[in-house]
């Protein structure tokens, strides 16, 4: 790999630990970056290379935002738990997904949570304490622990935000603390994945290792940014977060039709 393209893929490392630390989706960052620098890496590799600097920059957020403010452990740890099961089921499937079969139901849960964040204009701005309740919270395990973890191994990219909104959704967090324990649960769902592309032999260990450094220094810069701008500044990067995901994945699909 040539000097060039090596230093924008730490650049784009440390752009994607900022990202995920406010509200997930830096895999949009990286994964493109880390196969444009380098073209002939396989998918699994790819994906297994990311993991690797992501659980360092998700570990980091998560820590800071432990640090900061409260996290509901209720919720957020046994949604870890599971997901580090469940990505690693989801990482196990990856090679046998098409690409072609999932793109069009992310393109559509992506527009219908743009439009749920866009007209729901007060969602995660406040906590809504009142929507906690026993049967929201495990609804909440349930969707994060092993439906977003099973995502998140078998594809990635928009892991954290579907995570954030999860959480704002069925139990009533604001954007921040959402985002905190998005943090907790994707550093579960990037351990399980990397452990079984790890077993496979799917790991750049020194590319990672590198790229982990710069994208913990994103996410360290990332958190305590949304901690000390609060939820309105992180409902506006989800948004567009979002919508990049949305015009990169529907590129996607028009060039595969």
């Amino acid at each position: 790999m040539d000097p060039l393209s090596l230093t924008t893929l730490l650049a784009a490392a440390a752009m994607a630990g900022w990202v995920d630390a406010v509200v997930g989706g830096g895999g949009l960052l990286l994964l493109p970056a880390l196969l444009v620098a380098a073209p002939g890496v396989p998918v699994a590799t790819a994906l297994g290379t990311n993991k690797l600097a992501a659980i360092f920059g998700t570990s980091t957020a998560a820590v800071t935002y432990a640090r900061r403010t409260k996290i509901d452990w209720m919720v957020a740890g046994p949604s870890a738990g599971l997901a580090v099961c469940c990505a690693g089921v989801g990482a196990a499937l990856a090679g046998a997904v098409p690409a072609g079969a999932y793109r069009p139901v992310v393109l559509a849960v992506l527009v219908s949570v743009a439009l749920f964040v866009v007209f729901r204009p007060r969602l995660g701005v406040v906590a809504v304490p009142a929507r906690r309740t026993r049967l929201r919270v495990v609804a909440a395990v349930a969707v994060a622990g092993v439906g977003i973890a099973l995502y998140d191994g078998l594809i990635g990219p928009g892991t954290g935000t579907f995570l954030v909104v999860a959480f704002t959704a069925l139990v009533g967090a604001d954007f921040v603390h959402g985002s905190a324990m998005a943090k907790v649960v994707n550093a579960g769902t990037n351990l399980g994945a990397l452990v079984v592309f790890a077993a496979t032999g799917h790991v750049w260990w020194l590319l990672g290792a590198a790229m982990a450094v710069c994208n913990v220094a994103g996410a360290a810069v990332g958190a305590r940014m949304a901690l000390r701008r609060g939820a309105g500044f992180v409902r506006i990067v989800l948004l567009v977060v979002v919508l990049a995901l949305v015009a990169k994945l529907g590129y996607d699909q028009w060039r595969a039709g």
